[in-house]
């Protein structure tokens, strides 16, 4: 399971569409195989994680959906393509977990955010399960319901007696 990077300094960028569409119940952490401009535009902030999603493929697991735009001063012979399937760097015990989960009907493995850790990208890749529009109606009333709670708190500290 992945743990949450120490600074927020270090988030790269995040996925809030996964936990809106997903019930999220587990997290990894990975490495991504990358390419040189690639990371010099993931350096500037140009990528983009809002459709990003993995799957597992012949004992390897891949990256689909996430946008790396490519690095301007690069030449052609030097670029990368925006859009293309990207490795995931994973123990091969982790892979066997998520190929069965995977299997199951339901389940999905949305990437949760990008970030910087010891110099490298690392992606945190969450086991979902999608949501109901019931599901997503119901966090939508719970969240109001937990907003008028915290207003009526502050409200009642605030008077004097």
């Amino acid at each position: 399971m992945a743990k949450k990077p120490q600074n927020a300094s270090n988030l790269i960028a995040s996925n809030k569409k996964a936990g809106r569409d997903y019930e999220i119940l587990g997290k990894y952490e990975c490495g991504i195989e990358l390419r040189g401009t690639e990371v010099k535009s993931i350096r500037e902030g140009r990528v983009n994680v809002a459709d990003a999603f993995a799957r597992v493929e012949k004992g390897q697991v891949f990256l689909y959906g996430c946008d790396v735009q490519p690095w301007e001063t690069a030449g052609k012979w030097f670029q990368h393509e925006a859009k293309r399937p990207r490795r995931l760097l994973m123990h091969r015990k982790e892979i066997l977990k998520l190929e069965i989960q995977q299997a199951q009907k339901g389940f999905a493995l949305p990437l949760l955010r990008l970030y910087w850790k010891n110099g490298k990208v690392k992606a945190e890749i969450g086991m979902g399960r999608g949501k109901t529009h019931r599901d997503q109606r119901y966090d939508l009333k719970e969240r109001a319901e937990m907003r008028e709670v915290q207003r009526e708190v502050r409200r009642f500290n605030s008077m004097r007696f």
